[in-house]
């Protein structure tokens, strides 16, 4: 296996080959995932031709086997809130170092025949030579609590080309409100219920509606 690095991705041929691994890596992950953490071939396009994007991947003789592809300008993706970083970390943010992991994937057929490892000692030590941040996400499907999981296999990575600490730095949480279609007796909430006034007058007789 052997690695190279790219950056601002138009050839079609490589672009339809590196969306063919990346479809079938990330598959699973988009089933069992309720974000859009898998891109559509249009996006994906996208952040390959960016210039500010490094994009890694390893192959296996002319079979693309596993891919990252990292943002170095925050201001260029739409996941990342510029502002966060730059009132939070100040300094690595005026520095253009707060980087971030925009995807990273594997064949699933090369799991376990180090592929992680080549992509990572060829991407982390170019992270680790820059000073970086380097910002990464991961749903609860790769990251059920906060020990373990994806982030602990990646600092045990970066630890391979460089002294790194993992730092947590936000949990996002979904909810969803459940209607099931039956209506409900509001008549205690008081809210914009008419009031019935009794108007008495001896001559109209008359009673009034007052909302």
């Amino acid at each position: 296996m052997h690695v190279t690095r790219h950056s601002h991705i138009i050839d079609r041929t490589l672009l339809d080959s590196l969306w063919a691994l990346y479809a079938r890596a990330y598959l699973r992950t988009a089933e069992a995932t309720v974000t859009h953490e898998m891109l559509d071939c249009l996006e994906f396009n996208d952040q390959l031709s960016l210039h500010t994007n490094r994009a890694w991947v390893v192959w296996d003789a002319s079979r693309p086997v596993a891919m990252t592809l990292i943002s170095t300008d925050l201001r260029s993706n739409r996941w990342l809130s510029d502002v966060y970083f730059k009132k939070h970390f100040p300094e690595r943010f005026g520095k253009g170092q707060v980087h971030y992991v925009v995807w990273a994937v594997v064949d699933p057929e090369f799991v376990a025949k180090g592929a992680v490892i080549h992509l990572a000692k060829h991407a982390l030590a170019v992270e680790a030579k820059d000073g970086a941040l380097l910002v990464f996400d991961t749903p609860e499907s790769n990251q059920p609590k906060d020990t373990g999981g994806a982030a602990e296999l990646l600092i045990r990575l970066a630890k391979m080309v460089s002294k790194a600490d993992l730092l947590s730095i936000s949990t996002q949480r979904y909810f969803a409100i459940d209607f099931h279609g039956e209506r409900v007796d509001n008549s205690a909430l008081a809210v914009d219920v008419p009031v019935e006034v009794v108007v008495e007058d001896e001559e109209m007789k008359t009673t009034a509606i007052i909302g």
